[in-house]
């Protein structure tokens, strides 16, 4: 396997956008990841520079994203990272892109209520059977 896989930890910047397609629901938004270390010799934390991500969620992940994270919140997201290369009025630009496998609210920074979903009975969605004489 050939992907490489992230963990990043980070703040929720944009509100996540949720749509519905043929292959199930997507969802999106941008991540926030601010480093923070310790500097010895002014005996202080300092925030190193920003980088942003944009986070793509997919089917079931997806739609409990949409319903459970907004903007600010602190969260942990586990996923295949993708960069990107474009050229623009004659420069090279790189954007960066996570495609989430799991993601939570980061727990060192609160508290959080996990309800599970409630999955459908199929047999409450599937089409009737033709009746065979």
């Amino acid at each position: 396997m050939s992907d490489t896989l992230v963990t990043l930890v980070g703040n929720v910047a944009t509100q996540p956008e949720f749509r519905e397609s043929v292959a199930g629901g997507m969802s999106r938004f941008r991540f926030a990841v601010t480093p923070r270390r310790w500097d010895r010799q002014k005996q202080n934390w300092a925030d190193g520079p920003t980088s942003f991500y944009t986070v793509l969620a997919w089917r079931t992940l997806a739609a409990n994203v949409a319903g459970s994270v907004s903007v600010g919140e602190p969260l942990v997201v586990h996923g295949r990272l993708r960069v990107h290369e474009e050229e623009r009025d004659g420069q090279r630009r790189f954007s960066a892109d996570v495609e989430a496998v799991a993601v939570g609210h980061d727990l060192t920074r609160g508290t959080s209520a996990f309800k599970r979903v409630a999955r459908a009975d199929p047999s409450l969605t599937e089409r009737p059977k033709a009746l065979v004489p």
